[in-house]
């Protein structure tokens, strides 16, 4: 599987390298309760939860080499998605997170795109810790059971990132066992984001809905829908299974997939007579 193939929703790998500082920012112990209930972690978490609950999450990214693939450029287009109704932002890279973060509000959900390892999305704890330090409310990592290149579980390094940054986990899988296992682990949110993503979970030209209706009935965190979601219809649709927020990226923010897809529509369409 190419490595294209295995970037998900989210598109662009980041910097390659990680700065001195990895202190990572917030509360220097866990809160009590992980699982990212609204019921659980106090007034802030339940109040960063509800303003994401049933709504949609836009995430803001581009491919190394792409004329947007700049933070200043990412960090407009945040704001852009934020006028037209974004319940939060979901960013990769330090720059990205530290520019949304000083311009936007609004819930941010961080991530790290580094290395050639099967694990590149938020791949070491040094890394969680980074993206912490950049400003996310929430870390996303992969959530897979796949070896990490840091040789920690994912249990070790969601607990991590609970006790130096008090920030949430967001979890992103491929199949409904991982889910399973990342809730858990201790994960406080749940993605779908892998899905069709590994080589061993299933794809398809839309998201896996399926997947998301068995996350929601069965995990005690929020469950968010991502991955291929195109359509306002895919959208809503998995709000319809359960899901507690849609991310959607490509279909909003990247212009050259956009492009492509009206491009082959209109090169395969045959006109009347």
């Amino acid at each position: 599987m190419s490595q294209a193939d295995r970037r998900g929703s989210d598109v662009g790998r980041g910097d390659s390298t990680i700065p001195a500082d990895r202190r990572g920012r917030g509360d220097s112990t866990a809160p009590a309760d992980r699982r990212g209930s609204d019921a659980g972690r106090g007034g802030a978490v339940n109040a960063l939860l509800a303003a994401v609950r049933g709504r949609v999450i836009v995430s803001c990214q581009a491919y190394p080499g792409e004329p947007m693939r700049d933070a200043d450029t990412m960090c407009r287009v945040a704001q852009a998605a934020a006028a037209g109704g974004a319940a939060g932002i979901r960013a990769q890279g330090p720059e990205d997170l530290r520019r949304i973060r000083a311009a936007l509000d609004l819930p941010l959900i961080g991530l790290w795109k580094d290395g050639a390892d099967d694990v590149f999305i938020t791949p070491t704890v040094e890394h969680a810790f980074e993206v912490a330090a950049a400003g996310a409310d929430i870390v996303a990592l992969d959530g897979t059971g796949r070896p990490r290149p840091d040789g920690r579980t994912l249990a070790q390094t969601v607990r991590a990132v609970h006790e130096h940054t008090g920030r949430l986990v967001m979890a992103d899988v491929s199949t409904y066992d991982e889910g399973v296992a990342a809730a858990d682990a201790g994960a406080d949110l749940v993605g779908t984001t892998l899905a069709g993503y590994t080589p061993y979970s299933r794809g398809g030209p839309g998201p896996d809905l399926d997947l998301v209706g068995r996350l929601s009935r069965a995990l005690p965190v929020p469950v968010i829908a991502e991955g291929r979601i195109h359509t306002t219809e895919q959208a809503a649709e998995a709000i319809r299974r359960g899901a507690y927020a849609v991310v959607v990226g490509t279909a909003i923010t990247h212009p050259t997939s956009i492009t492509r897809w009206f491009a082959r529509a209109i090169g395969d369409a045959r006109p009347p007579g």
